[in-house]
């Protein structure tokens, strides 16, 4: 059995809608499954944060002073440590909020939509070229189907990140 540990950290007074940490689990779960990665004693951080959290690491570590939904921190453990610490996510409540408010969209679906998003990251998933990014969308599509959730992609002119770059 899968041995999946989540460290759900809130760091945000927004916590109304936040996802559990058995939805967590669920999502990363079927997230490792589909793309193919081992999920044995599997470790991972989800941290939700208010906007001025999410802006600081943001500008910090990618150079970009605005807001955005989610940051995605792989670990890259030294070939002598025997972990399977896959990194952090780190994500944004009011930006989901706001979003799935933007989109007309289940707020619950975006959380799952994003978790997906971030650690597909931690797997080494990326959306930098177009063959990338459809590859890793494709992937998502199917996972969010997994779950009874539509293709956040199918309107590109409604459904994409209000915060994208």
């Amino acid at each position: 059995m899968t041995d999946i540990i989540i460290d759900r950290q809130v760091a945000t007074d927004n916590i109304a809608t936040l996802p559990s940490a058995e939805q967590l689990q669920q999502w990363v779960a079927q997230t490792l499954i589909m793309a193919g990665a081992d999920e044995a004693d599997t470790e991972l951080t989800v941290r939700f944060v208010d906007n001025d959290e999410i802006q600081q690491l943001n500008r910090e570590y990618r150079g970009k002073d605005k807001l955005t939904n989610v940051l995605s921190f792989p670990f890259e453990a030294p070939v002598e440590l025997p972990v399977n610490l896959l990194g952090d996510i780190v994500i944004a409540a009011e930006v989901i909020i706001n979003e799935a408010e933007a989109q007309q969209k289940s707020v619950q679906h975006h959380w799952t939509h994003m978790i997906i998003h971030g650690t597909l990251h931690l797997l080494g998933f990326d959306h930098i070229d177009a063959d990338e990014a459809e590859q890793m969308e494709q992937l998502e599509r199917d996972i969010l189907a997994h779950f009874g959730i539509r293709d956040p992609y199918l309107d590109n002119s409604n459904t994409r990140s209000i915060t994208e770059d």
